[in-house]
C-alpha cells in the first residue's frame, strides 16, 4: 500500500491544491493531507478551522486523511509511516523552491521521496496569497477555492 503525505499551510485550500490531490489519487493508496505550522507565515484562519474545512471537501473520500503537524515534515513522515512527499508546481520558480526542499529533505532521511506534480494549466495562476488577499479585501475569490467551501469563507 502506498501511502504519501500532501504538506502545506492551506491558507486557504485553493482549487490548485485540489487538483494535486485529485492527480495524487491515481497513485496513491492513500493521501494525508498535512497542514503543518509555517511560523514564516501569518494565517488567515487558525489551524482548526483549516483542517475543518478541508474535512469539509473530502468527507466522502475514504483516500484522503487530514491531519495537523507542528514539526519537520520529514519527521511526520517517519511518525506516521509515509515514504512519499507530493508538492505541486505552478511555474519554474515554484520548482527551484521546492527542489531545495526536496534536496534538504534527502538529507534528513534518504527513504522518503519527493513527487513533483505540475497543477494544470487552468490553475496556475491560483495561490493560496492571492486568495487570502481577496478574501482580506472583498474581492471576487469563488473562482479559485472548491465550492463546497465558499460559506466558510465568504463568512470571514
Amino acid at each position: 500500500m502506498k501511502n504519501a503525505i500532501f504538506p502545506g499551510s492551506f491558507d486557504p485550500f485553493t482549487l490548485g491544491h485540489l487538483d494535486i490531490v485529485k492527480k495524487s489519487e491515481k497513485i496513491f493508496d492513500k493521501i494525508v493531507i498535512g497542514i503543518g505550522e509555517n511560523d514564516s507565515k501569518k494565517p488567515l484562519f487558525s489551524i482548526e478551522k483549516r483542517k475543518k474545512i478541508i474535512e469539509k471537501i473530502f468527507k466522502k473520500n475514504k483516500k484522503i486523511i487530514v491531519k495537523d503537524y507542528n514539526c519537520l515534515t520529514v519527521d511526520f513522515c517517519k511518525i506516521n509511516n509515509l515514504r512519499f512527499i507530493i508538492r505541486g508546481l505552478r511555474n519554474s520558480s515554484d520548482f527551484q523552491k521546492e527542489k531545495e526542499l526536496a534536496l534538504m529533505n534527502e538529507a534528513l532521511d534518504k527513504s522518503i521521496i519527493t513527487l513533483f506534480l505540475p497543477c494544470s494549466k487552468k490553475y496556475s495562476i491560483i495561490s493560496s496569497s492571492l486568495v487570502k488577499e481577496l478574501i482580506l479585501k472583498k474581492g471576487e475569490f469563488n473562482k479559485f477555492v472548491p465550492k463546497e467551501i465558499l460559506d466558510e469563507l465568504k463568512s470571514f
